[in-house]
């Protein structure tokens, strides 16, 4: 889904619906933050978000954070309890990302979280993000605009350098404001920890808090920026299986027929859309152990199976 050359287009209205056309059609598209640039799409639409992945060649599936209007917004995706509401407040519209409850209901899409039971969520100030969350109505999932492992694109220009031909539009307002990634933190019920740090420091969210920020190292992921490996069900896990064996949940993909598929197809997209809901579906079955089938290594499918071999090990 998207175009053969990129096309970049100002920060205006009719950009803006353009981007959001796109958006509804599951498309990703570059829109600047304050931050720096973001590959934005339908954070409610699994196929969507892994064109996300597929655009950067992100080598694993890591949680994104989800942009949103405003608190209000946000309250619909997450549990906010009085520290989290204290950060908002301070700090929304800005670049401070809250790690929060998901909402069961919160209809956001498992590839966005990286099926954890919490969200990466922030209100964004940047008027073209605004704009293109008013003009969607949708929570956007937005990471960096750049191809994974280069580095973040503060310009429009930088989107293009790394992504030409991989997204169909980018919004060009210039320069963005920080050049910096969103400070994230996990606001807990009588602590802050910090996961990532960024323009918002230590000493304004204790200042908002009155608590001490947290900043010990973790050997999980719980949020963007982090490396180490963060899922794994509570099953063994077999893969490239073709068949189930006994006491075995199988996975199917393309021409393996299994308990559940990731795609009947072959699509990678659809796959990587539904790859953590098929390992929940399977963790709570009523089967002793998780089987895989083999999945291609191209593209997408790189990404799936590095996921699959952290949950496997």
């Amino acid at each position: 889904m998207t175009a053969p050359n990129t096309l970049i287009r100002p920060f205006e209205e009719d950009a803006i619906a353009d981007a959001a056309a796109r958006i509804a059609a599951g498309e990703c598209v570059a829109v600047p933050t304050e931050t720096v640039y973001g590959l934005a799409a339908d954070a409610t639409n699994g196929e969507a978000v892994a064109r996300i992945y597929a655009a950067k060649g992100r080598p694993s599936f890591n949680p994104l954070i989800v942009h949103v209007a405003d608190t209000e917004a946000a309250r619909a995706f997450a549990h906010f309890n009085p520290v989290a509401q204290t950060l908002a407040q301070a700090f929304w519209p800005g670049p401070l990302t809250l790690v929060l409850p998901l909402r069961p209901d919160s209809g956001i899409a498992g590839l966005v979280t990286a099926g954890l039971a919490t969200i990466a969520i922030r209100v964004p100030a940047h008027p073209a993000m605004q704009a293109l969350l008013k003009a969607t109505g949708k929570p956007l999932a937005a990471p960096s605009a750049n191809a994974s492992g280069r580095i973040s694109p503060t310009r429009a220009a930088h989107v293009a350098d790394s992504l030409d031909g991989r997204v169909g539009l980018i919004i060009d307002a210039g320069l963005t404001g920080h050049g910096l990634e969103s400070t994230i933190v996990v606001a807990g019920e009588a602590n802050v920890r910090l996961l990532r740090p960024g323009p918002i420091g230590a000493p304004l969210i204790e200042a908002a808090t009155g608590l001490t920020l947290d900043i010990a190292k973790r050997d999980t992921i719980e949020a963007p920026g982090q490396l180490a490996s963060h899922y794994a069900p509570t099953k063994p896990l077999r893969l490239d299986a073709r068949n189930a064996g006994p006491g075995e949940w199988l996975i199917g993909f393309g021409d393996v027929r299994g308990d559940a598929t990731l795609s009947a197809t072959g699509d990678l997209v659809e796959a990587a859309a539904a790859l953590f809901d098929a390992l929940h579906a399977a963790e709570a079955s009523a089967a002793e152990r998780i089987a895989v089938a083999p999945i291609s290594h191209t593209g997408l499918g790189a990404a799936i199976n590095d996921r699959l071999r952290r949950a496997a090990a």
